[in-house]
């Protein structure tokens, strides 16, 4: 199966010749955007698995529009700019460019450059997928000991007795623990 991009470039002719350098590669073009209007709803719109902009000089509304697309509907972005200035780059990496190449494009080199982008790309989203669950677990771990410590305060009870009622009341309510810990912390706040 062939991998959807949507090309960005504001040059008819570069746009072009960029679009046929890909076909040559095998990916298939789904779109071609060559003004900024309407970008976001255009690239929320069209369903690709790439997005590639060739433009001069990035501007900050297009920075913008990716960092959007990073946060919500997260793809691999190639951007070929003729920019080499180290704060538009920083800023373009934020926005979540994973390549971001200076001087163009060259015909030849647009399927390695693809591709390690789209590697580069699935890997930093792995450790990112990793990370939010690390910070998930670490957040539901503080409301089971906050809710523990409500207990163990308010009943009387040991650590081990607290959790086992957590546990208890988690299994037959049929929700997480973490769930249950928060309707203590709930209660609690309630009432106190």
């Amino acid at each position: 199966m062939k991998s959807k991009v949507i090309l960005i470039d504001e040059n008819h002719g570069r746009a072009a010749l960029l679009q046929q350098a890909l076909l040559d590669a095998g990916y298939e073009v789904v779109a071609v955007i060559h003004d900024g209007d309407n970008l976001l709803a255009q690239l929320e719109q069209t369903p690709a698995d790439i997005i590639i902009i060739d433009l001069e000089s990035p501007d900050r509304d297009t920075l913008e529009y990716l960092t959007s697309i990073h946060q919500n509907h997260p793809k691999p972005v190639v951007m070929f700019a003729e920019n080499d200035d180290s704060d538009m780059i920083s800023a373009a990496i934020k926005a979540g460019v994973s390549a971001y190449i200076v001087d163009g494009f060259n015909t030849a080199r647009v399927k390695p450059i693809l591709e390690v982008a789209i590697a580069r790309f699935r890997e930093y989203h792995a450790m990112r997928c990793e990370l939010d669950a690390v910070k998930n677990k670490l957040a539901e771990r503080k409301l089971v000991e906050r809710a523990k410590g409500i207990l163990m305060s308010h009943r009387g009870m040991d650590e081990a007795t607290a959790y086992h009622s957590l546990r208890k009341m988690a299994m037959d309510k049929n929700l997480r623990l973490a769930e249950v810990a928060e309707q203590v912390i709930s209660i609690s706040e309630l009432l106190l």
